[in-house]
């Protein structure tokens, strides 16, 4: 595994963070350095993907970096019918995301996409995951996807969705602040990193709070939403599409900018 030292030496003028060749080439020691519970959350998609399986589905990864999701899905399906589709907006993750699925056999297909996710159709699906994905799309594109998402699942059908978040309390969300960048520090990242890191990080991901990640579920149209993990300000939640639902009739949407 490539160590992450993109942030190591100071930079003249850094540049807004983006997925590129640099950061895919890194990216499983960045996360597992950056994010609390990254390993937990995977495993945890796997054990849902069990649950919630269903026949002739699909399986959707939507901003599936280097596949993680889509490996710890695909482990778990058992249905001859079973389909994953894997998206990703990076020419590099797509990439390095090929490689590294080729190196795990299964008769399950595995399709990754290079595409924009909000372009995307989602249909007949199971189970569709959105792992710290969320939070880089503009604001005003974040409902009408969960709305789409909820319109392309299967009754009884699960949105998994992994999210940094922000607090109202401004004392509590600088505590779980510090205490994320404890975290970034015990796993050897050095105060420079931390701060050319969030730098680079503030103008591209722009989180939500639990209430208005609660409130888009709902509005979509899920029955009911928990969040089944969170250490410090990242969590991770589940809405699920009641067995008896329907599909009401949307409205045509706005076209979103790729």
């Amino acid at each position: 595994m490539q160590k992450d030292f993109i942030y190591a030496e100071p930079l003249a003028q850094i540049q807004d963070f983006c997925f590129d060749a640099t950061v895919a080439e890194v990216f499983p020691d960045m996360i597992q350095r950056s994010v609390p519970g990254y390993q937990t959350i995977i495993q945890t998609i796997g054990k849902l993907t069990q649950k919630y399986q269903q026949p002739d589905s699909r399986y959707y990864d939507l901003g599936c970096s280097l596949g993680a999701a889509s490996l710890a899905m695909r482990r778990q399906l058992t249905d001859a019918g079973s389909r994953i589709i894997a998206i990703d907006n990076s020419p590099a993750m797509v990439e390095r995301c090929q490689r590294h699925l080729q190196s795990f056999r299964s008769e399950v297909p595995l399709d990754v996409l290079l595409a924009d996710i909000r372009d995307v159709e989602i249909s007949n699906a199971a189970i569709v995951v959105s792992n710290f994905t969320l939070q880089f799309l503009p604001k005003q594109h974040r409902d009408e996807l969960v709305a789409r998402i909820f319109q392309g699942l299967k009754p009884g059908g699960i949105f998994i969705l992994s999210e940094k978040i922000v607090l109202q309390n401004q004392q509590t969300h600088e505590l779980l602040i510090d205490l994320h960048h404890d975290f970034k520090r015990a796993n050897g990242y050095s105060e420079l990193e931390i701060s050319q890191k969030r730098s680079a990080l503030e103008n591209v991901m722009l989180p939500d709070t639990i209430d208005e990640h609660q409130q888009r579920f709902q509005q979509a149209g899920f029955d009911s939403s928990v969040v089944w993990f969170q250490c410090f300000n990242f969590c991770s939640m589940v809405a699920i599409k009641n067995p008896a639902s329907t599909n009401p009739a949307m409205t045509d949407p706005e076209p979103a900018n790729a």
